[in-house]
Formats: structure tokens, sequence, C-alpha cells
């Protein structure tokens, strides 16, 4: 068995922080069944003419049905389909459950053990309760623009998108431990992430320079120090770049050896971590004049056989080619029904008792009379009868 099997989700999510929650937890083996709008769905799957790549990476392993909410008989069938799961998730902006009246009350009614989770930008109490969040709004709000960029620049965009996809991870966490405590005391629970709140766990390391909030944590920039710093690499591409974290004074004697520059240990300019740091200009231009004379990769390998922590800027294309990640079997190639073998990167937890194969993301409302019918016992005349009055669009 898979280490989630039998456990059944019921999916309103869209965009990325409720579908990363429930990727996850049907990577690891529950079946989750994605609840969508008729005819446009999850909004994310319009990005670039319908089923983007971007749909793709965040709803594989998930079956689609189709409902309008804003009909009466979609929402009634809705709740009929609640009692045969374990848990609902949404991540709808503020007041959308509230119109749909399918909030965790009226939920609890029908299906006292419903777990029943949600990610909002900013929660639902507080000041900021009614304002809408995205990703780099939840980033912005948690503190991570203001430590990303050049210390004597403006505060900048951060790449990954962890207030979406990290607050939803968070989520995965959180309804796996309700429902081990539901496995013990029979009880469901709601459960809510603010995706501001969530974001700040990420930024943690960053904060603890605040003493508690007394002080403003510093941008750094590439780096901190002259060998905690990121360096060019031939030809000079945009992404050509190593990044070397050499913390220790045993990493700093490693990284010395691997340029062949053991004169530099000697150096009386660079004796120490402080020194090195006043005479950072100096060193840097040292291991510049190195690092210049290989690619990325090779760079990567002498540093890293030397044991020095450092590695390769990886983009996006070096991600999908990368022999380590391949060997390991991270870069997975599925086959979608509209566009074809599609690579997708993997799942990052390896269970030794379980694995899931991935499969491609469902075109919409692929799975509806399926999950209904067996859900509801409905007959084929009865789930026609549906599909006239437009409840499955």
């Amino acid at each position: 068995m898979t280490a989630l099997e039998g456990i059944r989700i019921l999916d309103m999510t869209q965009y990325e922080a409720g579908p990363a929650c429930t990727q996850a937890l049907a990577w690891l083996g529950a079946d989750v069944v994605k609840v969508e709008r008729p005819e446009t769905g999850d909004p994310g799957r319009g990005r670039d003419g319908g089923d983007s790549e971007y749909f793709l990476m965040w709803n594989s392993n998930k079956r689609s049905i189709t409902l309008d909410l804003e009909k009466p008989e979609g929402r009634e069938l809705l709740l009929k389909m609640l009692p045969h799961y374990d848990v609902f998730v949404e991540n709808y902006g503020p007041g959308v459950t509230e119109k749909l009246d399918i909030g965790y009350d009226v939920m609890k009614e029908i299906h006292p053990g419903i777990i029943y989770a949600q990610v909002k930008g900013f929660g639902s109490k507080g000041p900021f309760a009614n304002y809408k969040s995205f990703d780099m709004v939840a980033q912005a709000a948690a503190g991570a623009f203001a430590i990303t960029g050049e210390a004597d620049g403006q505060p900048m965009r951060p790449g990954p998108t962890t207030g979406d996809a990290g607050t939803g991870v968070q989520l995965a966490l959180a309804i796996t431990a309700a429902y081990i405590q539901r496995l013990k005391t029979g009880v469901g629970q709601l459960i809510e992430l603010s995706m501001q709140e969530a974001m700040t766990y990420y930024l943690r390391t960053s904060v603890a320079a605040s003493r508690g909030g007394q002080y403003v944590s510093p941008r750094t920039g590439t780096g901190i120090s002259p060998v905690i710093n990121l360096y060019p690499c031939a030809p000079g591409g945009s992404n050509d770049y190593v990044f070397i974290m050499a913390v220790t004074p045993t990493m700093w004697r490693a990284l010395c050896n691997a340029m062949g520059r053991a004169d530099l240990l000697s150096d009386p300019r660079f004796e120490s971590a402080k020194l090195r740091v006043e005479n950072a200009e100096i060193l840097a231009s040292e291991i510049t004049e190195w690092t210049s004379r290989y690619n990325k990769h090779e760079a990567m390998k002498i540093l890293s056989e030397a044991d020095v922590p450092a590695s390769a800027v990886y983009d996006s294309i070096d991600l999908f080619k990368d022999k380590h990640l391949q060997e390991r079997g991270f870069i997975h190639e599925v086959e979608h029904e509209t566009r074809g073998q599609v690579r997708l990167l993997g799942w990052p937890a390896r269970l030794s008792e379980s694995e899931v194969e991935i499969t491609a993301a469902s075109v919409l409302g692929k799975h509806t009379e399926e999950v209904i019918a067996a859900d509801l016992g409905l007959s084929k005349s009865e789930i026609a009868d549906l599909q006239a009055k437009g409840v499955f669009g």
C-alpha cells in the first residue's frame, strides 16, 4: 500500500498554494478529486491556451470533476458527496466560501469528521483578513523582499514561489497531522493557514539577526563574505556562475588547495575570517581569476571533490539535463492526453515502503461521471439529468 492509501481529498483549490498541498498528498497516495468550474476549470489551466505547463506542474495524480456550485443542484451534489471524503481543501479569496455557503460550519453539520483545510492570504481574522493575496504579496508581507537584493540596493522580488508552494506543503503536513489525530479521537477539525504567517517560516534564519525585531535584518546580495559568495565562470553567460560556501577554517584551506593557491593560506591579509572580510575585494579577485578558467559545472566538480561546498548556478535547462537528478529518477516523462509527452520534476520525499507513480494532470472534468456515480450510486439516467441541467457544465 502507499502511505496515504484510503484517504480521500475533496480538492477545491486553484492556482498554486492549494494545488501544491493536494498534489503532495496525492504523491503520498491519497485519492484527490479536484472540483473545478465548468468550461474554464482552475484558472491556472488557461495560462497558455489551456492545460498549461504551469497547471500540469501542480496537478498531477489528481482526478478532475466539474460542478457548477452557483446552481443549487451543484452545491447540493457537492454536499452529498462530502461524507465520502476525509478532507476538504480550499484556497479561495476572502468571502467566496461564504457566498457559496460551503464553510466549515455547513460541512461539519453534514460530516462531523471532516478535516476542513483552507489557505488565506492573511488569515480569516485580523485587520488584514479581507485583503487579497498572491504569492509575492505574501512574501512582501512576510519580509522576504526586504532581505533579497544588494546591500545598497532596493528590495527585490525573490525567485521561488514559497509564498504559495511553501504554504501548500505546510498545509499538507497539518492535514496529515489532523488525520492522525482523528484516528485517535474520531473528531474532525478546521485547519487554516495564513500565507503571510506560513512564509515567515522560511525567513527565520535571517530574522534571527533582528534580535526579536529590534534591528532590520540586512540584505547581503550574492553572499556575506569572499568565501561565501557567487563567482563568474566561463564562458560568461547570464547563469555562468558558481556559488562557493567555505564556512569553516577547514573549508577555507580546502578552497585554497583546490585552486592551487596554497600561498593564500600564508598571506597575512587572509589569515582569519575577519581579515578575509576586510580584504574582501582583493581575495574575491583572486577567486574570480580561478573560477573564470572553468565552466560552472567543472568548477563545481573540482571544489566539491576537494570538500568545498559549492554548486553551479543551475537554470531550468540544467535541471532537466542534470545527470545526477536523472540517475536518481527525479525527472519524469509522462503522457498527457492533449500535450503528449510532458517532463515533470518529481517529489523529493523517498519512502521505502510507499511509492506512487507520477501521472499527468487530468483534462478538465474527465472523471466527473465516474466519481459521482461511485460516490452517490447514481444511475446513468440520473447523471444525464444532472448534465442536462448544466450542473457539470
